[in-house]
């Protein structure tokens, strides 16, 4: 009989598990929407990104939470637009600014379902990873968590600011991306043959500055290279005086999107050879638009992302600032080789996860995403909706608002001041707000109810951050 009653309880383990999907959740720092060869960069080799593409669905019309690193992660991981959650830009190393033990994560859903969950790479929404009065990656949701807060110190090489699970570590030799490839294989290995399905939300540094390649990855675009490569370093109050601040060339940027692509290549292919290519939902996604060669912090400089032609870049409302590339692989569910136009966020993906493991959605607090499930089965997209972002940014521009092929931007003061026509004006060339009144007041209605909402939200916190 008790024989009988555990192989009963490994047969519903095993049926429990093939019906929940393992997921990897890989969102990388700063990639633009044209820096990969599946979106159309001329020069830089992504094959393993390229490849994931022809394999499942290729977003043209994705966007981030936000416009910079820790809202946007805040918006990832929550299913709701951030400033829902109090975390209205970057957080200063310091600051004493998190995200609440209130919001539920996408790691605690899933975990409270019964999934082993790690966190490998950024983290970026606390203002340290070793302060226990501050919520951290294990008590949102994390059995497992290792990797940076912000930036890499001094850069992606030799990192000195890693931690694992609250505990800071000593130098760790190599670059991050492969650092963070390491672990995540050694974890995928560690749990492939459970009965428990696993979520790994893989959060590579790359290609966020500053960056230091592997010399044989710089001698592959040292044409687009000129002089000396001397690493600029994070983590100082400015350049120290051996970093040269010259303009370089693209090539050292090229380079690390392609270190990148090679290190999540390796992910990827250990998915393969663990046996859970089939029976896992892959999805990738960058966290912000790129700092493109407008550079506008010392510590930016010889960063050449690619929006792909699209106005602004990191820290901008404008569509560089915001639509950024994104792949779902999740094979006999998701058509190999589509492409959409479909609009989408990065909320949605809380949302949509959750809805592919069997998880039900939180019904206790607004949840901004919705599900993308028909779309990525490759049905229709979700009817249509708004689109909210809201960043504080020294030009005064802090919403932007979209219904339809319509986008408004909105200043601090709550005011619409540009308006376009994204179908015929995707670079945001034409602002229409003259000549299209009646829209302007329609849109903006909207916009003010949707952020009166916001507002009013009862798990917004009340210390709100000043910061740009």
């Amino acid at each position: 009989m008790m024989l009988r009653l555990l192989l009963a309880s490994l047969v519903l383990a095993v049926t429990a598990h093939a019906a929940r999907p393992n997921v990897v959740l890989i969102y990388v720092d700063d990639l633009g929407y044209g820096d990969l060869g599946c979106y159309g960069h001329p020069i830089t080799k992504t094959p393993h990104l390229d490849r994931l593409a022809a394999q499942g669905m290729r977003f043209t019309q994705y966007y981030a939470p936000s416009a910079l690193c820790s809202p946007s992660r805040a918006g990832l991981l929550t299913g709701r637009t951030p400033y829902r959650t109090g975390i209205k830009s970057w957080i200063p190393d310091g600051s004493g600014i998190y995200l609440h033990r209130s919001e539920l994560t996408l790691a605690a859903l899933l975990k409270q379902a019964g999934y082993a969950t790690a966190l490998i790479g950024k983290w970026h929404l606390n203002s340290d990873l070793g302060d226990p009065k501050q919520p951290q990656p294990n008590d949102l949701g994390f059995d497992y968590a290792y990797g940076h807060n912000a930036f890499q110190i001094p850069t992606n090489h030799n990192p000195t600011n890693l931690y694992r699970n609250g505990q800071r570590l000593p130098m760790q030799p190599g670059y991050t991306a492969q650092l963070y490839a390491d672990e995540a294989i050694a974890w995928l290995e560690q749990h492939s043959a459970a009965t428990t399905p696993f979520f790994l939300y893989l959060a590579p540094a790359e290609p966020h500055t500053s960056i230091e390649n592997p010399p044989e990855y710089n001698a592959q675009y040292s044409a687009y290279t000129k002089g000396p490569i001397v690493p600029i370093p994070n983590g100082v109050p400015g350049p120290r005086p051996e970093a040269l601040l010259v303009p370089r060339g693209p090539g050292e940027y090229y380079a690390n999107v392609a270190y990148l692509d090679a290190q999540l290549g390796r992910v990827l292919a250990a998915l393969d050879r663990l046996g859970h290519r089939d029976d896992t939902l892959v999805v990738f996604a960058s966290d912000n638009g790129p700092v493109t060669s407008q550079w506008e912090n010392w510590y930016e400089v010889n960063a050449h992302g690619e929006t792909g032609g699209l106005r602004g870049r990191k820290h901008h409302l404008y569509e560089g600032g915001i639509r950024v590339p994104a792949i779902v692989r999740f094979p006999s569910v998701v058509p190999a080789g589509t492409v959409t136009n479909a609009p989408a966020t990065g909320l949605d993906f809380f949302t949509s996860i959750a809805t592919f493991c069997g998880v039900p959605i939180p019904s206790d607090r607004t949840i901004d995403g919705v599900d993308l499930g028909r779309l990525l089965r490759g049905g229709a997209a979700p009817d249509e909706r708004s689109f909210y972002w809201a960043l504080p940014h020294p030009d005064g521009k802090e919403f932007a608002f979209r219904i339809g092929d319509w986008k408004l931007i909105l200043n601090t003061q709550l005011q619409p001041i540009e308006l376009y026509d994204l179908a015929r004006d995707p670079i945001e060339m034409n602002n229409r707000l003259a000549t299209e009144p009646a829209r302007v007041a329609a849109l903006s209605a909207a916009f003010h109810k949707f952020h009166a909402a916001v507002l009013a939200d009862p798990l917004r916190p009340a210390k709100l951050q000043t910061n740009y």
